[in-house]
């Protein structure tokens, strides 16, 4: 009489139910696939890591102004930026249009079925078009690129071992979260982007959550093995607050909220506006945009980049209110022109720094207005970092996981629910969509109209 089947026997012989369908194959070469996908995603992600902040640092020694170099360094600043920015418009539009903004809205069309991966173009034009965007300075983050990055690498893996098309979504969801794990060390961030963000696209199983998990862990490790430990941003820790203080947090949220709506109406008001232009003077769009980020760079670098090295900054150096809010306004307008001219790059870290910006400026308020409630307004800071994205993205507890994972504040867990929850909620309530949404719905409508336009002739 044979004994009950072993667990490892009972999962080798499984059939995996994805997405409706039933394949042959079991959830364990689902999961050494997903692991594959997130390997590759994490070493492209890591270098792609190392070669913007490479970029970075080149630019921050070489455009110093002032001195006997002052003009030198302003006209290379100013001609090196717009002919990075050039390139890489020239390459997405010439080579993959796709590859253009932040590509999460690409991986959940494709994950909806209506949006192609073509993934022979994608993954070289987005690295080395997302290189020149990064590296010239736009005010763009890097976790598009590696986000769209991977869901193609995925897209790959499945094409090349012939996969069917459940596994295949599969491997492309997790390739996704696979990219956000790279891009800032934060796997949870990665696992829950993909179950909060891409819930109507992605299918929930036992095996495609877990080569979620899987892809996101697997990235991480590849990522720290190349990039080392730590969060990848360096920022003091700061205390729980005291109980007595967390009423302001959900007002702090609340007025993200507001800024969230305008946020994403910002961006899409400026993609419509440079889609509007004459052909002719879409030509002149990289060299000028590239050009003015290229002079703020050399005058005013805090207003430029990612946001990365700015996040630190405004929590360590003595910066009054006004600073920040100036700041925050620039950034705000940079942002949404960097994305808006169809540059390759992604708007989390740009969100994420203006989050900082404006807590940072919202706890000195309060902290004038209640010392004995807030002893470090800090605590704002860290709040913000995720309530923007929040307000915006429409996904709370996303950015919550990314918060904490990217500054090592756990402590701060309670402030930053409060603040994401609000932020949601409010900008729920006046009738904002999530931004991904609204970007693959016009993504769609204007290739729509394309087709009527070519078969109309």
């Amino acid at each position: 009489m044979s004994g009950p089947p072993s667990p490892l026997r009972d999962l080798k012989s499984r059939r995996g139910h994805l997405g409706g369908l039933e394949t042959e194959y079991s959830p364990l070469r689902i999961f050494a696939w997903a692991a594959l996908v997130g390997a590759g995603a994490g070493m492209v992600g890591a270098v792609f890591r190392i070669l913007v902040h490479g970029f970075a640092e080149e630019r921050g020694a070489l455009l110093a102004p002032g001195g006997s170099r002052g003009v030198v360094s302003l006209l290379l600043s100013i001609s090196a930026t717009a002919l990075m920015t050039t390139l890489a418009l020239f390459l997405v539009r010439r080579f993959a249009p796709e590859a253009g903004g932040s590509g999460v809205q690409e991986i959940e069309g494709a994950l909806d079925g209506v949006r192609p991966l073509r993934w022979q173009r994608v993954l070289p034009i987005k690295f080395v078009s997302g290189l020149l965007a990064l590296g010239g300075g736009m005010v763009l983050g890097r976790e598009g690129p590696t986000i769209q990055i991977g869901g193609n690498f995925g897209k790959m893996i499945a094409d090349l071992g012939r996969l069917p098309l459940a596994v295949e979504r599969t491997l492309v969801a997790a390739g996704a979260g696979a990219g956000l794990s790279a891009a800032f060390n934060a796997p949870l961030a990665g696992i829950v982007f993909v179950l909060e963000e891409m819930r109507p696209q992605f299918k929930y199983t036992f095996t495609s959550v877990q080569a979620v998990v899987i892809a996101c862990a697997t990235a991480d490790i590849a990522v720290r093995i190349l990039t080392g430990q730590g969060p990848a941003i360096s920022i003091l820790t700061f205390d729980a607050p005291p109980l007595a203080s967390l009423w302001l947090f959900p007002l702090f949220g609340a007025v993200f909220g507001l800024l969230g709506l305008a946020f994403a109406r910002l961006l899409v008001w400026t993609l419509d506006r440079f889609d509007s232009l004459p052909g002719w003077a879409h030509h002149a769009v990289g060299p000028i945009v590239g050009g003015a980020i290229g002079l703020l760079a050399w005058r005013y670098p805090a207003t430029v980049g990612s946001g990365d090295e700015l996040i630190p900054m405004v929590l360590a150096l003595p910066m009054t209110a006004a600073t920040l809010l100036l700041l925050f306004v620039v950034r705000f307008g940079t942002s949404a022109v960097s994305y808006g001219c169809g540059a390759p790059g992604g708007i989390f870290a740009p969100m994420l720094a203006l989050g900082t910006l404006f807590g940072m400026a919202y706890g000195h308020s309060i902290h004038t207005l209640f010392p004995h409630l807030v002893s470090n307004p800090g605590v704002f800071a860290v709040a913000g970092i995720g309530a923007l994205f929040t307000a915006t993205v429409r996904a709370p507890i996303t950015a919550a996981f990314l918060a904490i994972e990217i500054t090592a504040n756990y402590e701060q867990i309670l402030p930053l629910l409060l603040t994401c929850a609000a932020a949601t909620i409010v900008a729920e309530l006046l009738g904002s969509k999530p931004i991904y949404s609204v970007l693959l719905k016009r993504t769609l409508a204007r290739n729509k109209a394309q087709t009527s336009l070519r078969l109309s002739r």
